[in-house]
C-alpha cells in the first residue's frame, strides 16, 4: 500500500546503525517494531486501528483488540500492556462507546494484558484500536525473512472474513456466516503461538491482515529469497467465502492487493479470477502464516492440537526467485 511505502522511505532519515539495539525497524519493516533490552529480552511495540467491521460494539472492540495484538504473538512476543486508539462521533451514544471500549478491554485481558491509559479524538466514522507492548525473547523473534528451502507452509486461521464481512454491509451475507467470521476474528493467536514455544528455531512467522494472504505471504517470499508454493485445494475458508466471491463482493481493497502485489504471484489455468481475487482479499485479525523445517511443523501441528488450536498445511517452500506459485 501507498503509506507502507512511503513510510519504508523514511528509513533514511533514521540511520539504524546508531541504534544497535534496534532489532526491527523501518528497514527491516515487519509485523511490529522490536528493541532489546538485554540478552533475554526484546521490548515489541505495535498500533493498529480501523472502522467497524460488525454492527455489535462490544464485538468490534474485541476483534480490534484481537487484531493489534496478533502482531505480538507474530513476532514471537507476549503482550503486557496496551492503550486505547478511539476516533468517535461526538453525537455517538456513550453506552455504544462503553460498548467497544469493554468488548476491547475484556480480550486484552484475556491475553493476560492490562489496558493502561489511551487517547481519543472527534471524528466522523468510528475508529478503533490499540497500541501494543509485549515482551519476546531477542533470539526468537517471528520475522518474516527466515523462509527456507524445504520448509512447509503452516496457517492458523481459516480465511474469507473480508468478503463476509463486505458482503454484510450489502446486506448479502447469511447471518450464520457472519456469525462464524465474528467468532474467528475475536480469536486471539495467542495458542498458535504457545505452540511454538517448543520450536527451536522460528524460521519465518507473520500474521494474515489487511494485504491478504498473498500480499503477506509475498513479503515472506520477497525477504526471505525463496518461491512460496500455495495449494489452493488445502487453504481453508470460512462458510460463504466461496459463494460471496462468485457474487463479486469483494471490498476495493483486494482490487488494491492485486494492484501491488499481483505481478509476484502465477496462479494456475484451473483457477477462475474470483478465486485469485479471494486471495488478494484483506482478512482481519487473520490467522498466522509460519514457515518450519517438515519435522517441526509435525511438531508444532500435534502441539498445537493438544491446545485445541487448528493447523492447515497449505504449501511449500522452494529455491528460486522470489515469487508465489498458487496451483
Amino acid at each position: 500500500m501507498a503509506l507502507a511505502r512511503v513510510t519504508r522511505q523514511l528509513g533514511d532519515i533514521f540511520d539504524e546503525t546508531e541504534w544497535p539495539d534496534l532489532l526491527v525497524g523501518l528497514t527491516l519493516a515487519d509485523d511490529a517494531a522490536a528493541w532489546r533490552l538485554d540478552d533475554g529480552r526484546a521490548l515489541i511495540a505495535t498500533v493498529d486501528f480501523f472502522t467497524p467491521v460488525v454492527d455489535d460494539p462490544y464485538d468490534y472492540g474485541a476483534i480490534a483488540a484481537a487484531n493489534a495484538l496478533s502482531d505480538i504473538y507474530a513476532m514471537g512476543g507476549q503482550p503486557f500492556l496496551a492503550l486505547n486508539l478511539a476516533a468517535m462521533p461526538p453525537e455517538l451514544p456513550e453506552e455504544i462507546l462503553r460498548g467497544i471500549l469493554l468488548g476491547g478491554a475484556e480480550k486484552v485481558r484475556e491475553a493476560g494484558a492490562v489496558v493502561a491509559g489511551g487517547h481519543t479524538i472527534d471524528d466522523d466514522e468510528p475508529k478503533f484500536g490499540y497500541a501494543v507492548l509485549g515482551m519476546a525473547d531477542p533470539e526468537r523473534l517471528g520475522v518474516k525473512s527466515g523462509a527456507c528451502a524445504g520448509d512447509q507452509l503452516l496457517l492458523t486461521k481459516p480465511l474469507g472474513v473480508g468478503i463476509i464481512t463486505t458482503a454484510f454491509k450489502a446486506d448479502q451475507a447469511e447471518p450464520e456466516h457472519l456469525a462464524t467470521a465474528t467468532e474467528w476474528m475475536k480469536r486471539l493467536n495467542r495458542t498458535a503461538a504457545q505452540a511454538l514455544a517448543d520450536i527451536e528455531r522460528l524460521h519465518a512467522v507473520t500474521d494474515i491482515t489487511g494485504f491478504g494472504l498473498l500480499g503477506h505471504a509475498w513479503e515472506v517470499a520477497e525477504r526471505s529469497g525463496v518461491r512460496l508454493l500455495l495449494c489452493y485445494g488445502a487453504l481453508p475458508f470460512h462458510p460463504g467465502a466461496q459463494r460471496y466471491a462468485d457474487e463479486l463482493l469483494f471490498p476495493a481493497l483486494a482490487n488494491s492487493n492485486l494492484a501491488d502485489y499481483g505481478d509476484h504471484v502465477r496462479f494456475g489455468p484451473g483457477l477462475e479470477f474470483e478465486q485469485q481475487l479471494l486471495l488478494f482479499t484483506p482478512e482481519t485479525s487473520g490467522g498466522l502464516l509460519i514457515s518450519l523445517p517438515p519435522d517441526d511443523a509435525e511438531r508444532y501441528t500435534r502441539a498445537a492440537a493438544a491446545l485445541g488450536q487448528p493447523v492447515w498445511r497449505i504449501g511449500q517452500v522452494l529455491a528460486g526467485v522470489p515469487g508465489i506459485e498458487v496451483v
